[in-house]
């Protein structure tokens, strides 16, 4: 509710994610037998294009290094807007695990990131090679997996789209003029924004019933079999463990500790009461 702090990092996160996938592009120059003379990595920052491009024009001494200052990348987060499409029940809740306590987590809200990524090169085939090292990964997604609340371990895979691509050439005036080409690539992830976490009250399922009747219509027809599956484990005094009936052995939360399955079947006209727990 409104007044409750929490932070879950999750747009920090989602722009991390996004500018690592493109933390590890190289730029080569060959000569004319085809040996590789230079290999560059492409730096990569967040910040608008703009920035840049202002720094290129009001430091001219960085054309003395070409490499230090071209070729690079810098992206942005551009926008934020809810996907109604991907909305799901608003009072809908599923529990979690913090390692100790039960969670009671609502189901996240849709949202959409904007990002535009910014390639600045001097050269035109600068640009295609770092092109050409994105552009087969989208078609037209890329999913990332992010650890969206570290706390209760909620991982989610989210798609990573491509827009579309846009070419400017600013190029103008004398020779001395400082050229840059810039590729525009603009991105939407496809994220869930989480509200707090609540201690939950409720434990664990550790028992589940299912009656099958001989017809869909249950007020008429007979039950013919009952399928019931039961948890292995038994709860000891400390919250924190757990014992195992069958061998004491201890069994930490999270476990996979296996279960119990045990079939009956009938012939009578009973019905199972769950307030009674009992054939009536």
């Amino acid at each position: 509710m409104f007044g409750t702090y929490f932070y879950h990092e999750i747009l920090r996160k989602t722009v991390i994610s996004f500018g690592t996938v493109f933390n590890d592009i190289h730029v080569r120059h060959q000569d004319n037998e085809g040996k590789d003379l230079v290999d560059t990595k492409v730096p990569i920052a967040y910040g608008p294009r703009q920035k840049f491009l202002a720094r290129l024009q009001q430091q001219p001494e960085l054309n003395k290094a070409v490499a230090i200052s071209l070729p690079r990348m810098s992206f942005e987060m551009s926008s934020i807007t809810y996907d109604p499409s991907r909305k799901s029940g608003i009072t809908q809740t599923f529990k979690a695990q913090d390692g100790k306590k039960f969670k009671k987590v609502f189901m996240p809200v849709p949202y959409n990131i904007g990002f535009e990524l910014n390639i600045l090169t001097k050269l035109q085939d600068d640009s295609l090679q770092i092109l050409e090292q994105i552009l087969p990964f989208f078609q037209p997604g890329f999913t990332l997996t992010v650890d969206l609340v570290n706390s209760i371990g909620e991982k989610r895979d989210i798609p990573l789209i491509l827009n579309g691509i846009e070419y400017s050439d600013d190029y103008e005036g004398n020779f001395d003029t400082r050229r840059s080409l810039i590729y525009t690539l603009s991105f939407t992830a496809k994220t869930y924004m989480f509200g707090p976490i609540a201690d939950s009250t409720d434990g664990l399922i550790r028992k589940v019933q299912v009656d099958y009747y001989s017809d869909t219509n249950t007020r008429t027809a007979n039950r013919e079999m009952r399928y019931r599956v039961e948890s292995t484990a038994k709860k000891d005094y400390n919250d924190d463990q757990v014992i195992d009936a069958a061998d004491n052995m201890l069994i930490e939360p999270g476990d996979d500790f296996g279960f119990t399955e045990t079939r009956e079947f009938f012939g009578d006209s009973k019905d199972y009461s769950p307030t009674r727990k009992v054939d009536i």
